[in-house]
């Protein structure tokens, strides 16, 4: 190392450190809009087709475009999970009240069948026997615990309820420019992609988007089909907090367990609780099982439209992303993981084959 080297390597560190400095700086200051940020991206480049479909039919009008596509999102998206959060948040401390009240009355026998489930029919059976045994005052001190942190939990809810209302806000405004300016800022980012990692960057942007699609027609769409079907037949066939267990219905569909745990709850519910007659059990069963299993087909078809990717890395993508960065990690896992698997089989792919 020369010594020009040695005077300029100061220079070098010092400008590294200003220029991580302002960065972090930069990143602190946004903090507070980034989640609003992050959520406006991934709806603009999933619906980016919608609004460009709106344009051509409003005589090239992008204003006019802009305008119809926000109303859509606030319609359809919007005002749909805020409604869902206030209704969970507004009847929490009936549904507490509700499964005191069921813990009161005691708790049934179990059905014959139960103990001839394989595998673990034999012990379902025998704990379900020993919770019959309890009394009315024993069940309802032993399920107080549990009554008090979800009226906790819901109290904590609702006093976040505004900053959340907030939030949606701002994403509907970052949205709509989004959509206004769309193409400089998609021109940006692909500019920096290219400086960073040159035509490789670029498809990488390409790609990102591409996942981002598919998840959202996957994962999203399959969730308020389950949602929407689930909650109709819970309103026909008279099961309570219909709206309430919708809303759940939908938050765990996007978290990739379904709706089978809420169609199942409501169906004991009728068998032993509900004055539903035996026919309307037996059809809502069969409703059950068929919004629990329609994922198994909606979802693939609607990913693979969205991206020609391997359907295992979407689902890992999508399940690994939510338990690492919650609920932003069903669009960010799926997009890490298609990028390094595109470019792992390019540079594959790009390897000489030995002779």
């Amino acid at each position: 190392m020369n010594s020009s080297m040695i005077r300029e390597l100061p220079r070098t560190v010092l400008a590294v450190l200003f220029i991580g400095i302002m960065i972090f700086t930069s990143v602190y200051i946004m903090q507070p809009f980034l989640p609003a940020l992050i959520w406006s991206t991934l709806v603009v480049v999933s619906t980016w087709p919608i609004m460009k479909a709106a344009q051509r039919r409003l005589w090239g009008k992008r204003s006019l475009a802009v305008i119809v596509t926000t109303t859509g999102l606030l319609l359809i998206v919007i005002m749909p999970i805020a409604l869902a959060v206030m209704t969970i948040v507004e009847h929490a401390d009936e549904v507490a009240e509700r499964v005191t009240s069921i813990a009161r009355a005691g708790v049934p026998e179990p059905p014959d069948w139960v103990a001839r489930i394989p595998l673990v029919g034999d012990r379902v059976d025998r704990e379900w026997r020993a919770v019959t045994k309890f009394s009315p005052e024993e069940s309802q001190s032993r399920i107080a615990p549990y009554v008090k942190d979800t009226a906790r939990w819901a109290l904590v809810k609702a006093g976040g309820l505004a900053a959340f209302l907030v939030h949606l806000l701002l994403t509907l405004v970052i949205s709509a420019l989004l959509y206004a300016k769309g193409e400089s800022a998609g021109a940006g980012v692909r500019a920096f992609a290219r400086r960073l990692a040159g035509e490789r960057g670029d498809k990488s942007i390409t790609l990102a988007g591409q996942a981002i699609r598919a998840v959202a027609l996957g994962v999203v769409v399959t969730a308020l089909v389950q949602a929407a079907l689930g909650g109709i037949g819970l309103w026909v066939a008279g099961v309570p907090f219909a709206g309430v267990l919708t809303a759940l219905m939908f938050v765990l569909a996007v978290a990739q367990i379904g709706a089978g745990p809420v169609l199942i709850g409501a169906i004991i519910w009728l068998y032993w609780y509900g004055d539903a007659s035996t026919t309307t059990v037996i059809i809502f069963l069969v409703w059950s099982i068929f919004v629990g299993a329609i994922d198994n087909v909606l979802r693939p078809l609607l990913i693979r439209s969205g991206a020609d990717l391997p359907l295992i890395l979407i689902f890992a993508g999508v399940v690994g992303g939510l338990l690492a960065f919650g609920i932003v990690g069903l669009f960010v896992g799926p997009v890490i993981l298609a990028i390094v698997y595109t470019e792992l089989s390019s540079w594959v792919k790009e390897s000489n084959t030995p002779a």
